[in-house]
């Protein structure tokens, strides 16, 4: 990875406030979902074992530790790692939580070849440079058989985010054609990539069964965030999410863009 872990290590409490606020949980909370769809026909009630990419504080991992499963979590930051073994000694979890710090990119040999149930990619496309070859790095732990599921954010979603929160048509239609974001809480340059580019990479390859979700495919463009802490406006708000993230068309204009797949032949 190009960037630096320090940026991540600092940005540690902007962090934990974006979790906890209404786009972040819906983030974790529609994302899991959408993996257990997947995991509820995988598991036939074992733990699997799960191997969680650039996972920072253990957003996800917590998630899935808490439904039995057992995930080695990887980071490069160590304050994050740091965050997630507070995190799962707070929830009685930390006997199901490894972590690991190493970059996603190279990972340790015992990883690289373990045989895992299920891999996650959550936001880590964009941050690096060479995408076919991070997925086959990511790719490469995972059983035959077992799932992959990623996560980025969604490049068609930029201009429809500009217009509508900044006003802005003319740097909406500038936005159309580019495909670089800053992100101001972790002081970096993102690239912005799109489902419709990526599926045909997970798909040469080896993977199949290949499913599209979207991630906010409301909230973002709700410009009162205001409203959104209201307990009552925002259980409506996860309904709907819910009910639209594997709903065409909108995953193509969702925030964010998930991907599910299975590793391998049928």
């Amino acid at each position: 990875m190009s960037e630096d872990p320090e940026k991540f290590d600092t940005a540690m409490a902007a962090w934990q406030e974006w979790q906890e606020a209404p786009w972040g949980r819906l983030r974790y909370t529609v994302a899991e979902a959408n993996l257990a769809r997947h995991l509820d026909d995988q598991d036939g009630g074992r733990p699997l074992r799960i191997l969680d990419l650039a996972g920072g504080d253990g957003g996800d991992a917590l998630r899935l530790a808490a439904r039995g499963h057992h995930v080695t979590l990887v980071d490069y930051a160590p304050a994050m790692l740091a965050a997630a073994a507070e995190r799962a000694a707070a929830a009685g979890l930390s006997d199901r939580v490894t972590r690991v710090r190493a970059d996603v990119t190279a990972l340790p040999a015992d990883l690289a070849a373990g045989e895992f149930d299920v891999v996650l990619c959550h936001n880590l496309l964009q941050y690096v440079d060479d995408v076919p070859s991070t997925l086959a790095v990511a790719l490469a732990p995972l059983t035959d058989g077992g799932l992959f599921s990623l996560m980025a954010v969604n490049r068609h979603s930029a201009p429809l985010n500009i217009a509508v929160r900044q006003m802005d048509p003319a740097a909406a239609l500038a936005a159309l054609d580019d495909d670089r974001l800053r992100t101001t809480m972790f002081d970096a340059e993102l690239t912005l990539h799109t489902a419709e580019e990526v599926i045909p990479v997970l798909q040469d390859l080896g993977c199949r069964d290949v499913r599209h979700y979207g991630i906010r495919t409301f909230c973002d463009y709700i410009t009162d965030d205001a409203r959104k802490y209201d307990k009552g406006y925002y259980d409506e708000l996860e309904r709907l999410e819910l009910a639209t993230t594997a709903r065409p068309p909108f995953p193509h204009t969702a925030r964010l863009f998930q991907l599910t797949a299975r590793k391998g032949a049928a």
